[in-house]
């Protein structure tokens, strides 16, 4: 399990991945085990304030007869599956690092290095694999952005989304990680988009959209030029804007000419966009997101069936997503149950009185007299990353 550890949490004997906060630009000279406190110091000295943890290497420390630490592999034991509150905290851990690597990516690109594919394989096959265990905890991170990292946490959510999707279409493990690459470097040719068009906290001009356009472009010539990136990957890159009525781009293909891992990421793709914060606009609540897909749909640019599928493989309310209660409660959605429109919640806030409650799992599929609807934390002036804090603290 790869986690986020405060530095002064940090143990001997723990396998440190990566660098999540810190206050200067200091970089690991690559993961490795912590066998002295002299090592927890020169991080802390650096402005190193968390790093990530994989738990599964962790050693065992054990003394000597002389006195000295040694340390050793720790007995296999049978796998334990950990609650989703706790998978939950596995899950930031992992998407912070997937940015943390996407960060790295575009930093390279623009500075015209050589991109290595080894880091990107090795974040999303971690991915895939959380998301085969268990898709609810990364399916509740997608709810927690920042509003100004809309670039970094696009393309994570959208290859995390079709990894989603993936597995819920029964595709097979070893073709969705080749698919989740795809969607991860999908639009890394925005770093040749001038900011001011990029960013524009208004609708682009028709020629300013042209020059949005020229992105995906972009994107394809950058991927080919990736050693050992797959076919399918690059499928999945450069089919992102395609629509099956051939007002997509940049080839205008239509219907048979788009291959179904292509209709796929344009459905995520739309969905993540609709439902995410950015600086200049709220995101929409999961509903109507919905409904603004099956509309295009119905005007024949998105596959129905796949829209279909990926509204059920979400959920009419996904893991994580915000609902209103009757009784003037939030409550977020923590698990389906056979009725699809009445999951089990936990509920935490008091509209009427501002602040959160003791928290209390509700199943809706058995209680009644309860309505729900979709809502966002935005809504009621709160932050999805304090209210997934507090509920785990409530455990």
């Amino acid at each position: 399990m790869i986690i986020e550890v405060g530095i002064t949490k940090i143990k001997l004997g723990q396998y440190i991945v990566d660098i999540v906060e810190q206050t200067g630009t200091y970089q690991l000279k690559g993961p490795g085990h912590v066998k002295s406190q002299a090592i927890i110091d020169h991080l802390a000295n650096h402005g190193v304030s968390s790093v990530l943890i994989d738990t599964s290497k962790s050693l065992v420390i054990k003394n000597s007869d002389n006195g000295d630490i040694q340390f050793t592999r720790p007995e296999q034991t049978d796998t334990y599956i950990e609650p989703l509150a706790f998978e939950i905290s596995q899950a930031k851990a992992l998407f912070s690092h997937s940015k943390s690597i996407q960060r790295q990516l575009l930093r390279n690109i623009m500075n015209d290095i050589d991109v290595d594919l080894a880091p990107v394989k090795e974040v999303t096959d971690d991915a895939v694999e959380a998301v085969f265990k268990n898709p609810d905890a990364l399916a509740c991170v997608l709810n927690i952005r920042i509003k100004d990292d809309y670039l970094l946490e696009h393309a994570v959510s959208v290859s995390i989304l079709m990894t989603i999707f993936c597995r819920h279409l029964g595709i097979e493990k070893r073709l969705a990680k080749e698919v989740a690459i795809g969607a991860f470097l999908h639009d890394v040719g925005k770093v040749k988009i001038p900011d001011e068009i990029l960013n524009k906290p208004a609708k682009l001009t028709p020629e300013e959209f042209a020059v949005m356009q020229t992105h995906v472009q972009h994107s394809i010539d950058i991927i080919n030029n990736i050693a050992g990136i797959s076919d399918l990957s690059m499928e999945v890159a450069a089919l992102h804007h395609e629509k099956l009525n051939g007002s997509g781009y940049p080839y205008q293909l239509a219907a048979d000419d788009i291959s179904m891992y292509g209709r796929m990421i344009t459905i995520c793709d739309i969905f993540d966009a609709l439902t995410a914060n950015r600086v200049y606009k709220a995101g929409y609540c999961h509903i109507k997101a919905f409904n603004i897909l099956r509309k295009l749909a119905k005007d024949g640019e998105l596959d129905q069936i796949l829209v279909d599928q990926f509204i059920r493989c979400m959920g009419v309310y996904p893991i994580g997503s915000l609902v209103e209660l009757n009784a003037n409660r939030l409550a977020i959605v923590e698990a389906r149950t056979d009725d699809p429109t009445r999951p089990k919640v936990r509920s935490f806030y008091d509209i009427d009185h501002r602040h959160y409650t003791m928290a209390e799992d509700i199943d809706l599929s058995s209680t009644e007299g309860i309505v729900i609807k979709s809502v966002r934390a935005d809504d009621f002036n709160l932050e999805m990353n304090k209210i997934v804090e507090f509920l785990m603290l409530q455990g």
